[in-house]
């Protein structure tokens, strides 16, 4: 072993207290602000996807249809969208992941949702 490689291992086994305590020390995690302040709430029953391969767009709106009774061939079914999202692929699938959790919590917790 070289005198370069003897004093470089020498070095690295020897840490000051601070250094040791950087180690043993969890980095601080920051804090999230929910800043809800010009947050709108929408009602959807309806929801629409569609994707490009940088984004995925998700539209939320409420059936305006629902009391067509008899008359249920008398036209189209009209939906008036109010809100659409648009995520990166991976924003999505995060959002893919946390809708199929609380779902399934949803459904242990009640009954399991048939659709």
């Amino acid at each position: 072993m070289t005198s370069a490689n003897s004093s470089l291992k020498q070095t690295s086994q020897q840490q000051t207290p601070s250094a040791q305590r950087a180690m043993q020390t969890p980095a601080p995690s920051a804090d999230i602000v929910w800043d809800d302040s010009k947050m709108v709430s929408y009602y959807a029953d309806v929801v629409n996807l569609q994707s490009t391969r940088e984004q995925v767009y998700l539209f939320f709106g409420t059936n305006q249809s629902w009391n067509l009774g008899e008359n249920a061939s008398a036209g189209p079914v009209r939906v008036e969208l109010n809100s659409r999202v648009i995520l990166s692929p991976h924003a999505a699938k995060r959002l893919m992941n946390a809708l199929e959790l609380i779902v399934k919590q949803y459904e242990e917790r009640f009954d399991e949702i048939k659709i």
